[in-house]
């Protein structure tokens, strides 16, 4: 058993310090090197003073931000643009009020856009190197698991799935009837204190239901200083974020509106998609001319091909595409395959290189689509795979997009197998639980690396 070390409950206030240290650097650039209109009025100790303060205020108003281990890309930028926000209005409120000086709109701008960049950049370097410190069995929290059902085994495949997150799962505890097969089985559920006290155990998950279980379950670990959390029986494919309130002395979970539930962010990522495909459709005939030229030389029939698809609540569209195949009459109903002998060699070109999605930016400027989203399915298979997967059209509560979560993550192409589909509704339904702006953007640059790079499942 590696041995946690003794100082890894310092990596918190390590970070923090430097993020001042990233603070007090900027400020003292902008000095040294004279940025900014009236950079004198800016670059006094008072205003240092007063920085520092500020930011102090905002670190602390702003929880979690160096404490979660599992923080996503995305997320590390939003706080990081939370955090400047808010530095931003108490800084310059408490300027205004003590009469510090007046200090020029384009100093404010160069300072702000400055510590922003740094800051993502900083937060994301840090982050590497904590996941690369972790992974060598470094600042690790001990766990345990109570339950073996499918909740409790999905949870430790996600513990274990990244040792850079510094989780070691040492045991999982429930009847021998459910042990079958369990993962790092350890024992029954009264052997679990005996256990947490034996191996130093810094959390319990409890993945049981049941009134006297959960109420022992939290004794065993208020008596024994451990962490106890408890989860819910929820079904793979709702990956929904909950928060706990009450009824009078009832506890109460509910469900956090989808991100794009509200009206802000459904108007930030429309106005997005109306101006990236507004503007790729004024481009457009740069690849439109030469790809329709070659598509009509290629083979007889049209440039476009249309299908009916499945979009937002339900709602069919037809969605455009280049013309990859040869007129025929299964387009409708039968999946493309990777040796498809409906597809020209051109088709099979332009499918790989996935320039065959390009006419899906005017579903994207109609607003039948968004650009990142679930990929919208042919009628059958939305009536198909709705019958047979859980919650298959929780995937319909946003647009479907020209690129999204699961295609990014490999889940993208032919689905031979019902598990394939299960996981691509995974993130679908993952991604609709998650959004923001940062995420969209992540998820695009991928989609242009992997074209770059090339994908096994493009075809």
């Amino acid at each position: 058993m590696n041995k946690k070390g003794r100082y890894g409950h310092f990596i918190g206030g390590i970070l923090t310090i430097a993020d001042f240290a990233v603070l007090n650097i900027i400020f003292l650039l902008m000095g040294l090197c004279d940025v900014g209109e009236g950079i004198e009025a800016f670059y006094t100790k008072r205003i240092w003073f007063v920085l520092n303060v500020s930011f102090f205020i905002a670190h602390t108003l702003i929880p979690d931000i160096h404490s979660k281990r599992v923080v996503y890309a995305d997320k590390v930028v939003i706080n990081a643009l939370r955090l400047v926000a808010l530095h931003a209005v108490l800084f310059m409120s408490i300027l205004l009020f003590l009469d510090l000086g007046e200090i020029t709109t384009s100093t404010y701008l160069i300072f702000y856009v400055s510590l922003l960049l740094v800051m993502c950049v900083w937060w994301l370097v840090s982050r590497k190197i904590l996941k690369a410190y972790r992974t060598r069995g470094f600042n690790f929290r001990r766990i345990v698991i109570v339950g073996c059902d499918t909740v409790g085994r999905r949870l430790f495949e996600e513990l274990e799935s990244d040792q850079g997150y510094g989780y070691k799962v040492l045991g999982m505890f429930d009847s021998k009837e459910n042990a079958e097969g369990c993962p790092c089985y350890k024992g029954e559920l009264g052997d679990v204190e005996e256990f947490i006290r034996k191996y130093n155990i810094d959390e319990m998950y409890c993945a049981l239901n049941g009134e006297f279980v959960v109420s022992r379950m939290i004794q065993v670990a208020e008596s024994n200083a451990v962490d106890f959390y408890f989860v819910p029986q929820i079904g793979r494919t709702v990956m929904r974020q909950f928060t706990l309130d009450s009824i009078g002395r009832v506890p109460v979970m509910s469900v956090r509106s989808n991100p794009l539930s509200n009206m802000l962010n459904r108007f930030v990522k429309r106005t997005f998609d109306f101006i990236i495909s507004s503007i790729v459709m004024i481009l457009s005939p740069l690849v439109l001319i030469p790809v329709g030229i070659a598509i009509k030389l290629s083979s007889p029939g049209p440039i476009f091909f249309k299908q009916k698809r499945t979009g937002f609540r339900g709602k069919e569209f037809w969605c455009y595409k280049f013309r990859t195949m040869k007129v025929n009459k299964e387009a409708d109903t039968l999946q493309a395959t990777k040796e498809d002998p409906r597809k020209t060699k051109l088709g099979d070109f332009l499918r790989k290189t996935s320039i065959d999605e390009l006419p899906q930016f005017y579903n994207v400027w109609k607003g039948d689509m968004s650009i990142v989203g679930p990929r919208p399915h042919m009628l059958k298979h939305t009536k198909d795979y709705s019958a047979l997967i859980d919650k298959y059209m929780l995937r319909h509560t946003i647009k479907p997009g020209i690129t999204g979560w699961a295609q990014v993550n490999g889940y993208r192409g032919q689905t031979d197998h019902l598990w394939q589909m299960e996981k691509r509704v995974e993130h679908d339904v993952w991604y609709a639980e998650n959004w923001n702006l940062f995420l969209d953007m992540k998820i695009m640059f991928l989609t242009v690396w992997n074209v770059f790079k090339g994908e096994k499942n493009a075809y």
